[in-house]
């Protein structure tokens, strides 16, 4: 009898043993896998790594952003004769995806902008006119630059250029050019009355 009981007892020790080790070995009691360190490990670098590139991504498209959008109002800078907006603005926190489409959108505006500036109104007309006034960069008052601006006349129709570039001559001449523009919507050709009949304006 003592033997059969000590016999029993042994049995549900191996038994009780063996469970703990197969639920050890499983992750649980309930047979569900434990998560595995290397696993862990390898999610979060994954998860870094996605992260990092999403970030310079958005860095590189934000950049961009700011470059295309620079360059657009510069050229409207031409054009107006004065600062057509604030180029120093970043982009507001956007996906990838937005911030692509909105630096798209920025190199076209650019583009427009460029293509407007270096085709002003009857733009051969005024390479003609220059022929026979002065240098662009002709600093000799009373008359400066390449179409001959007396202090008046740029006060007039490019102030700010005269009041942050100083006269004519320090003007680009596409600059110089779009001043003349603007006038001549206001005089035509008046202010170059005998160059104007020479180039048959």
């Amino acid at each position: 009898m003592r033997r059969s009981i000590l016999a029993c007892g042994l049995l549900f020790a191996f038994a009780g043993m063996t469970t703990a080790a197969t639920a050890a070995g499983s992750g649980g009691l309930d047979g569900a896998p434990g998560p595995s360190p290397t696993t862990t490990v390898g999610t979060t670098a994954a998860r870094t790594t996605t992260r990092r590139a999403e970030a310079r991504a958005v860095a590189y498209w934000s950049r961009h952003i700011r470059d295309f959008r620079a360059g657009a109002l510069r050229w409207l800078t031409v054009i107006r004769g004065r600062p057509a907006g604030n180029a120093a603005r970043s982009p507001a926190a956007r996906s990838v995806e937005q911030l692509r489409q909105l630096a798209r959108t920025w190199r076209h505006r650019e583009h427009a902008a460029w293509w407007r500036a270096t085709h002003p109104p009857n733009l051969h007309g005024w390479l003609c006119i220059h022929h026979y006034e002065g240098s662009w960069t002709d600093s000799g008052g009373p008359y400066w630059g390449g179409l001959q601006m007396d202090l008046s006349f740029q006060a007039t129709y490019g102030g700010w250029l005269l009041r942050h570039r100083g006269t004519a001559d320090h003007w680009s001449p596409l600059e110089q050019i779009w001043v003349a523009v603007r006038a001549s919507r206001v005089r035509g050709f008046g202010p170059w009355p005998n160059t104007a009949r020479y180039c048959g304006l």
